[in-house]
């Protein structure tokens, strides 16, 4: 068809913003459904509270601005309520979903998106401490300069795609593909060298899901074949991308896809496979892509091409051609330059980092996972009873996440592309040292649990409305617990974990708890001590009182 080029990119710019509206999407309803519970005024790390240590260790003549440099946020400059919390992250949604739909491929728009977005991840401390965080951030940056700011069109001969933004969306796909095999062949982590790795990767990730189970029982070489697969796509493929050469850069990109949605499906590794999907678009042409598209919107896109190599030279169509062309160098040269000072130099460094961001802004970071692989599953797991007094026969009732292993006979879920942020950072307690002081915030979980607070409730299994009838236990601890996959003659059992206590991880804790107390005054967390008398099924007990 005329205009349907095999180098122009008017196709993957709609499904690029498309795909980036759907994966925005998902971040905003995450954080409105999580903020609260997590970061807000009652939260388990509240932002209040975070902003007034930043603004303690700033000079007091600081204005709001020179904060602004430090942490970029709008909560710098509006009430740092759960009502704006809301407010910030329902804005996000509804932009998300006009982008989504079409409706908001616009330059001003997409940098809203960006700023809100940013001003959610920057007060979100550990419950917002991922890699796909400034991956989103990241590319969402470079979409702001993908669509026109004074029209909301993908299709407009007057604001075709620019080639330079595209190369830079390329750029990032290489550094996050290249970051993250670099990284695994680095490590002192041996079993990526020897192959091994994925014989504990698939049962020992944040949060499997059931296919996950089917592939850890795959033979010992299938899974050496799999590794050297990974070595391949992650430190050879992404090269192609830089070829100027379409056969080599389409063939790339779709490995790239392929890859991603094998990943996608084999765990529930939140947006961040979705969202390592976007760049490689930019690979794609319109050529290519023009057969998943409906025919009207390809004659539209071929339209606009027509209409853009036809157009006469008039001085304004200059003018306008030049601002854009200048805007976008701009920006071409500002990556490059932050490029060599962060990623460029730490991907050529022997003591390279993962997900790293050089910047407030988190304009180019540096990317990479699992670098490390746990070769055991440790779960933390926290139960309660309503028993006033401990004894070798006080009966605890376990707690139950939405997503994160427990019961063992509980099918592994499957939320990908959503993210259970709490189920998701208590996973990282397995990892030895198993401290509290490592991870503070799982003290004050178990106080949110004493006091049976709704919104932490809210982000738990409703199970546990059911396994503890009478409301709050008196007394809760948490243990630490190894978990293995079954294997299929064992899981016909209906049992797809196995567990082993191995230690204690907090002891036993009541509101009354000098312990629990002290620990949390030494985060600035407090937790009333107030009791009151429930009805239990064994008479009449004490429990708590928010």
């Amino acid at each position: 068809m005329a205009g349907i080029g095999r180098n122009t990119f008017w196709l993957s710019r709609i499904l690029f913003l498309r795909s980036l509206g759907m994966i925005y999407s998902v971040a905003f309803l995450v954080a409105l459904h999580q903020n609260r519970a997590l970061i807000g005024g009652n939260g388990l790390m509240p932002m209040k509270s975070f902003l007034g240590r930043v603004e303690s260790q700033l000079k007091t003549a600081e204005t709001p601005f020179g904060h602004l440099q430090k942490v970029p946020t709008i909560f710098w400059f509006i009430e740092r309520s759960d009502e704006n919390l809301d407010i910030v992250a329902s804005s996000g949604l509804g932009l998300s979903i006009l982008l989504f739909f079409g409706f908001g491929d616009n330059g001003l728009i997409l940098l809203v998106l960006w700023g809100l977005y940013h001003s959610i991840v920057n007060v979100g401390q550990t419950f917002y401490g991922f890699g796909w965080e400034s991956q989103l951030l990241e590319t969402g940056f470079l979409a702001i300069f993908m669509c026109p700011f004074f029209r909301i069109s993908s299709k407009s001969s007057k604001s075709p795609p620019s080639r330079l933004v595209w190369f830079l969306l390329i750029w990032l796909e290489f550094r996050i593909m290249i970051g993250a095999g670099l990284i695994k062949i680095r490590a002192k982590d041996s079993c990526w060298l020897n192959l091994t790795c994925l014989r504990y990767h698939y049962e020992t990730q944040p949060n499997p899901n059931p296919l996950s189970w089917l592939l850890h029982q795959q033979s010992a070489n299938l899974q050496s074949f799999g590794v050297v697969v990974n070595h391949f796509l992650e430190l050879i493929v992404p090269s192609f991308l830089l070829i100027p050469y379409r056969p080599m850069r389409l063939t790339a990109g779709i490995m790239q896809i392929l890859f991603q949605i094998i990943l996608i499906v084999s765990g529930n590794l939140s947006f961040l496979n979705w969202l390592t999907i976007l760049p490689s678009i930019a690979a794609l042409d319109d050529r290519f892509l023009s057969v998943f598209f409906p025919k009207n919107v390809v004659s539209a896109v071929s339209k606009a091409e027509n209409e853009l190599s036809s157009k006469p030279s008039n001085v304004r169509w200059i003018s306008t051609r030049n601002l854009r062309y200048f805007v976008h160098s701009i920006l071409f040269l500002g990556i490059g330059f932050l490029s060599w000072n962060g990623p460029i130099q730490n991907l050529l460094s022997e003591r390279q980092i993962m997900n790293t961001s050089f910047d407030s802004l988190r304009l180019v970071n540096t990317y990479g996972a699992f670098g490390h692989v746990g070769k055991e599953r440790n779960e933390v797991i926290i139960s309660g009873t309503y028993d006033s007094q401990i004894t070798e026969n006080t009966r605890w009732i376990e707690f139950e996440f939405k997503c994160k292993p427990g019961n063992t006979t509980r099918r592994p879920c499957i939320i990908s592309p959503y993210h259970y942020r709490l189920d998701w950072q208590i996973w990282f307690a397995g990892f030895p040292p198993h401290s509290i002081q490592r991870h503070p915030w799982i003290a004050h979980l178990v106080g949110k649990l004493l006091l049976w607070d709704e919104q932490i409730l809210n982000l738990l299994d409703p199970i546990n409305h059911v396994v503890f009838p009478f409301g709050p236990p008196i007394w809760i601890k948490a243990d630490m617990y190894r978990y293995e996959f079954t294997n299929l003659s064992e899981w016909n059992s209906e049992f797809w974990w196995k567990r082993s206590k191995f230690q204690e991880f907090l002891p036993p804790l009541n509101l009354n708890s000098e312990q629990l107390h002290k620990f949390l005054k030494a985060y600035g967390w407090t937790i009333p001590r107030k009791r009151r008398v429930i009805q239990t099924s064994k008479g009449t007990s004490e429990s708590n009182k928010s």
